[in-house]
C-alpha cells in the first residue's frame, strides 16, 4: 500500500434517483462496488479541475449547462450571473429538454480566468446538474 492508499469513511447524501442512475453505471461499467465508482468520480473531477486550472489567457469558447427550472429562484440567479458577466458572454440558446430540465448554451469570449469564473459560479447553483467549460485560445 502506498500512502494514497490509506482509506477514510465519509458520509454522503443522496436523491435516491442520482443513486440509482450511478449505481447503473457502475453496474454496466462492471465496478466491484459504489466505493469504488466513487473514488474514480472523484478523480475524474479533480482531473478536470487541473485541466480548468490551465485555461488562461484571451480564449474562445462554449458552456454547456443542464439545469433543472422549476428550482426555487434558479432562473432569476442565472439571468443575474450573465448579466455581471454580460462583456464576455457573446451568445447563448436555451432549450427545454423535457418539462422539468433546460439545456443551455452559452457563448464566450474573453479572459481564460473570466471564462472559468463564470463556469463555476454557474457549477455552484443548487439546480444546475451540469456545467461544462470547453476552450481554444485564440492567440496562434
Amino acid at each position: 500500500m502506498t500512502m494514497d492508499d490509506d482509506l477514510s469513511r465519509i458520509g454522503i447524501s443522496l436523491p435516491k434517483n442520482l443513486l440509482d442512475r450511478f449505481d447503473e453505471i457502475l453496474n454496466f461499467r462492471g465496478y466491484s462496488s459504489r466505493s469504488e465508482g466513487i473514488r474514480d468520480a472523484i478523480r475524474t473531477y479533480i482531473t478536470y479541475y487541473k485541466w480548468m486550472s490551465d485555461v488562461k489567457g484571451e480564449r474562445e469558447g462554449v458552456i454547456t449547462m443542464v439545469y433543472d427550472h422549476e428550482q426555487r429562484n434558479l432562473l432569476t440567479t442565472i439571468t443575474e450571473i450573465e448579466h455581471d458577466h454580460h462583456e464576455i458572454i457573446k451568445a447563448s440558446l436555451h432549450s427545454h429538454v423535457t418539462h422539468d430540465r433546460c439545456l443551455e448554451v452559452i457563448l464566450v469570449h474573453g479572459d481564460g480566468e473570466q471564462l472559468k469564473s463564470l463556469a463555476e459560479h454557474l457549477m455552484a447553483q443548487k439546480g444546475v446538474e451540469s456545467v461544462k467549460l470547453t476552450t481554444i485560445s485564440v492567440e496562434d
